[in-house]
């Protein structure tokens, strides 16, 4: 019974039957991934009954519908979003890494790694390539929060993954210190308009103002 608590729930948002098709047969082959359902559009999630981990979302649907629109409606389900795609375009994949998706994983990916980028996304982190990162890297209406000197220092170490307690010992400040600049920094983008709640959004906001730089 424990290791089926563990499966993560997802669901696709794909109007192509072929792809959906092939998406089921792999992953309904995983034993920590649970498939809610294949579904059209995202206004059909809530059809489905089910608690989600992750949507792995296609980045042009039929209906219309924008990545931004899309994610929104998404996020408020309570899940992450992972984009799923085949195209090329810059613009809507920044379009939805400023809505706040995880990642970008390919349509023509190994197996491997689709399952490895699904599996990261399910858990909240984000997926890393070299198309999500050039498109960040290259979307110049990623707005300025004006961070100070001290507060891009203390994001830079922050996000990277260290305590508060461990970057105030780094600094030489106290703990409280720390906890009132992340507060301040959390304010800061979510003024700029790129809200980071979470340790993972302040990872990619450190990512995108070029704080931190991905993995190679």
């Amino acid at each position: 019974m424990a290791a089926a608590s563990a499966r993560r729930v997802i669901a696709l948002v794909e109007d192509h039957a072929l792809i959906s098709l092939g998406f089921r047969d792999l992953v309904e082959g995983t034993p920590d991934l649970d498939l809610a359902g294949l579904v059209e559009t995202v206004d059909a999630l809530p059809g489905l009954g089910r608690t989600l981990d992750l949507v792995v979302l296609d980045l042009r649907l039929a209906d219309g519908s924008t990545p931004e629109s899309n994610i929104a409606a998404i996020h408020a389900l309570g899940a992450h979003v992972l984009i799923y795609t085949g195209g090329e375009d810059r613009r809507l994949i920044q379009s939805a890494a400023r809505a706040g998706a995880l990642g970008l994983i390919r349509k023509s990916s190994e197996p491997d790694v689709l399952l490895d980028a699904i599996r990261t996304a399910a858990a909240g982190q984000e997926v890393f390539g070299t198309d999500w990162a050039a498109a960040i890297d290259s979307d110049d209406s990623i707005a300025d929060a004006r961070l100070s000197a001290r507060e891009r220092e203390i994001l830079s170490l922050y996000a990277s993954g260290l305590t508060a307690s461990s970057v105030a010992r780094h600094l030489g400040v106290s703990r409280e210190t720390v906890a009132d600049y992340v507060s301040r920094i959390r304010r800061k983008y979510a003024d700029a308009g790129r809200p980071a709640q979470s340790r993972v959004d302040l990872y990619k906001r450190a990512l995108e103002d070029g704080l931190l730089e991905g993995p190679q």
